[in-house]
């Protein structure tokens, strides 16, 4: 990372201040493929205020100075949405000890200086602290390899993710609901966990 990057881990009520920031941050990036995310900030406001009052939640946040370029976000899987958490049950896994990795998002030009793993590291970390996880998961959107709307050249993070220990589940899918660019309305997209031990 740059000398101008800091990364700071928010838990509880310092992360309610950076909400706003990160909304606007999340509508930009997801706006780029693989997720193409027509933002909602009326959404992204109720997500987030739910998301910083639920309990034993992290950011890890990185900032320029005081410019908010990206972050983290993580939680309990037994405070997740019902997309996410009941799948899970539905496969008959005891969700308690089984910590939940939200969206990361980074603005394009810090990327490739190591702050995914940072991201990870961080994340990982809060979870070992709490000390009531075994496990860590996240989930992300499944596209068509073969899309026309695809960037040239785009590679999915697969090997990253593999690298840190996470394997993909084929026991556990879902399926969460957002408006692209273009469409008239939402339409949902298949998603695909990722799961590691944390021991």
């Amino acid at each position: 990372m740059t000398g101008s990057l800091t990364l700071r881990t928010l838990t509880g009520g310092h992360i309610a201040p950076v909400i706003d920031d990160l909304a606007g941050l999340r509508i930009s990036v997801f706006r780029d493929w693989p997720y193409l995310y027509a933002g909602d900030r009326d959404y992204e406001a109720w997500y987030l205020e739910r998301f910083s009052k639920a309990q034993d939640a992290v950011l890890i946040a990185a900032f320029d100075g005081e410019a908010l370029v990206g972050a983290s976000s993580g939680l309990p899987l037994d405070q997740e949405m019902d997309e996410f958490r009941a799948p899970f049950e539905a496969a008959g896994y005891d969700i308690v000890p089984i910590f939940y990795f939200g969206e990361s998002v980074l603005l394009p030009a810090y990327r490739g200086q190591g702050i995914g793993h940072a991201f990870f590291d961080g994340r990982e970390a809060h979870a070992r602290r709490l000390e009531r996880f075994a496990r860590a998961t996240f989930c992300r959107v499944v596209r068509d390899p073969q899309d026309p709307r695809a960037p040239a050249g785009y590679r999915p993070l697969d090997t990253f993710w593999r690298g840190r220990g996470y394997i993909p589940m084929s026991d556990v899918r879902t399926a969460f609901p957002w408006k692209e660019i273009g469409a008239d309305q939402e339409t949902e997209k298949a998603m695909e966990f990722w799961i590691r031990d944390l021991s």
